[in-house]
C-alpha cells in the first residue's frame, strides 16, 4: 500500500510541472489538424477514384 501511496505522490508532484497549453494555443493546433485531415483525406479519395478508373480501363 505504501508502493501507491508514493506513486500517486510523485504523479501530483509530476502533474504539478506541466505547463498546459492556453486556450488559444489549442483552437490553434485543433485547427491545424483539422485542416490536414481534410487535406489528407482529399488527397486519398482523388487516389482511390483514379486507381478504380485505371483498374476499369486494365481490367474492361
Amino acid at each position: 500500500m505504501q508502493n501507491v501511496k508514493t506513486f500517486l505522490e510523485s504523479v501530483q508532484i509530476e502533474l504539478g510541472k506541466v505547463t498546459w497549453p492556453t486556450r488559444k494555443e489549442t483552437m490553434a493546433t485543433t485547427g491545424v489538424v483539422i485542416v490536414i485531415i481534410f487535406l489528407i483525406s482529399f488527397y486519398l479519395g482523388l487516389c482511390d477514384v483514379v486507381l478504380a478508373k485505371l483498374m476499369r480501363l486494365i481490367l474492361g
